[in-house]
Order: C-alpha cells, then sequence, then structure tokens
C-alpha cells in the first residue's frame, strides 16, 4: 500500500560496505563510516558484530543515533542491522536526500530493522517516519509499527508492534502535504 510519495533511504549504510539503492544522497555511498559507541565486540564465528552505549553512526548525511547495533552477516554477505532505544527513549536515523538542495527523511523506533538482502526496513514501537524541506515536515507517518519495501517502493503501518492491526488498538497517522505542480 503506497501511503505517500515514496522515498527510499539507507537504513544502515555504515557497516561492512553495506550498499542499497535509494534516494538517499549518492555522495553518501563514497563516504567513510564512522562508528562511536562505549563498546564494541565481534564473534567472528557467528559473523556477529554489536555496539553498546551510545552508539553514535555517521556516514556522509546519514547521523544513526540508538543505545545499542547489532549487525549479523549471513554466509551470502547480506547484513541484517537491528537498533535499540534507550529505555524510555527511540533510536533515530536522519538523512538528505537526492531530489532537491535539502529534501531530508528522518525515521524513529524503539527498535530499528533493517534486511539488507530483501530492502527492508522496520520501526517498531512509536515509529514514525517524516520526509522534510529543510525543516518544513512534508509527510510524517505514525505508528506502532511502520515497514517500508525499497524493491517495491511501498510502506504499511499497523496499529500494533507486531506488524498487525487490531481493532481498539490505536490508530495509524499519516499527514501528507500537498504538492506545488511542476510547470514546464
Amino acid at each position: 500500500m503506497k501511503i505517500f510519495k515514496p522515498f527510499k533511504f539507507l537504513i544502515l549504510a555504515f557497516c561492512i560496505g553495506l550498499s542499497f539503492p535509494a534516494l538517499a544522497e549518492r555522495a553518501d555511498a563514497n563516504k567513510p563510516t564512522n562508528i562511536e559507541a562505549d563498546q564494541m565486540t565481534v564473534d567472528d564465528v557467528k559473523q556477529v558484530t554489536t555496539f553498546t552505549g551510545n552508539v553514535i553512526v555517521t556516514k556522509g548525511t546519514l547521523l544513526i543515533k540508538a543505545a545499542k547495533a547489532v549487525i549479523v552477516q549471513d554466509p551470502e554477505g547480506y547484513q541484517y542491522v537491528t537498533l535499540y532505544a534507550a529505555p524510555g527513549k527511540l533510536a533515530s536515523m536522519r538523512q538528505k536526500l537526492d531530489g532537491g538542495p535539502n529534501l531530508w527523511m528522518e525515521g524513529y523506533g524503539e527498535k530499528i530493522e533493517y534486511d539488507n538482502k530483501h530492502e527492508v526496513a522496520k520501526f517498531f514501537t512509536h515509529a514514525r517516519v517524516k520526509r522534510m524541506e529543510g525543516s518544513v515536515v512534508t509527510d510524517d507517518l505514525m505508528g506502532e509499527f511502520i515497514a517500508y519495501d525499497g524493491k517495491s517502493e511501498s510502506y504499511r503501518a499497523n496499529n500494533t508492534s507486531q506488524g498487525v492491526s487490531k481493532p481498539g488498538a490505536g490508530r495509524v497517522k499519516a499527514v501528507i502535504q500537498p504538492r506545488e505542480k511542476k510547470t514546464k
């Protein structure tokens, strides 16, 4: 279900050369990844890398903040990334988008997952995804669960953090600003 003009983004193009097609700033792909955390552990046998404690990731215009980031790599080289927020807070990501001089995307959730193989990003619990022109929000999607499929360029939002909608569980909210017509 397409909710508004889709925007693709790099949820975590920071670890071991993650790359995915996106409308995110193309120049970010060639930027170095900087990761800061209080601790890092690597399990080469299980192919799991964990960053804990005030995790901050920058890669060009991409900025990610979380309490914990877990990256799992499968035998084919695909990465599966999970971000966890500190108690009472939200994990976040922000990135400049191509297509205009000051277009941005921000996403939030208590947990954020990215499946590099299937190009699916999922935001859990107090989920929110915003598209902005400068500091002006142009599109805003909120729910307990938001999934974005990068291959089909489609969104799904549900009123429970399990990814299904249930009567009485709350509401999903989308704010879509009118677009100026482009003249030739």
